[in-house]
């Protein structure tokens, strides 16, 4: 297994209503992977930012990586996958699976 990504350079922006936000900071949390998070209806222009990089739509969480990369609303495998995690360990060691989180 690759090491995971350690930058404190993720930003991950998203609101607190929103499960798939809560999910990948639970992700992140877990697996002690520093991140940064922006609430985009506390932070007017992190919306903006959000609502450009998504053709005018507001979907979160929007994640972005170190290397410019964005994950939009991600499935639990490809955050896992991009962050460096073996998606399927939970499941082979008899865990929940891995959009469980």
């Amino acid at each position: 297994m690759t090491q995971p990504q350690r930058s404190a350079d993720i930003v991950v922006y998203g609101t607190r209503w929103c499960g798939l936000s809560n999910r990948t900071r639970r992700l992140l949390d877990q697996h002690e992977i520093p991140y940064t998070y922006v609430d985009i209806d506390e932070n007017r222009e992190a919306g903006q930012y959000v609502q450009e990089v998504n053709r005018g739509f507001r979907s979160v969480p929007t994640i972005v990586f170190p290397d410019g990369s964005v994950l939009v609303e991600p499935q639990t495998w490809e955050l896992e996958r991009k962050i460096g995690l073996d998606a399927g360990s939970a499941r082979a060691l008899g865990g929940t699976r891995s959009d469980d989180y």
